[in-house]
């Protein structure tokens, strides 16, 4: 069996499978927090199949309750794939994801490059106050 990890930027990062279960509460972010500490990782990134189109409603509060786990427990986590339709349709959505992508926890990506500039850039900017 593959390892869950690679380590890239001087970052631990668990993969989580796009095949596993949904994250759909609170409780669902901190089995994947649990597992993430187990594995002694500090970014986690999580491709958006693992979310229901509910987590996308904000009005369900699904994705406030499982990003403030994350951001709780300084975890950084990465959201990997195209939700632009979704951005489309919802003003509130928009605003939210461009919030999360503004700060250094949470970030919805598109491509795994756009991770790898991420992970680039916070390593230059976290060895700078060392």
């Amino acid at each position: 069996m593959p390892s869950p990890f690679v380590e890239l930027y001087g970052f631990r990062i668990l993969e989580c499978p796009a095949d596993g279960p949904k994250l759909s509460s609170g409780r669902d972010a901190t089995d994947v927090l649990s597992e993430a500490f187990s594995y002694d990782a500090n970014v986690i990134v999580i491709p958006i199949s693992r979310f229901d189109d509910d987590f996308f409603e904000l009005k369900t509060r699904i994705a406030g309750e499982v990003i403030s786990k994350f951001v709780v427990y300084g975890m950084h986590t990465a959201i990997i794939g195209d939700i632009t339709e979704k951005l489309n349709q919802s003003s509130s959505l928009k605003a939210f994801v461009a919030e999360c992508n503004r700060g250094p926890s949470v970030w919805f990506l598109k491509t795994v490059d756009e991770l790898h500039r991420r992970l680039s850039q916070l390593s230059q900017s976290t060895e700078a106050h060392f």
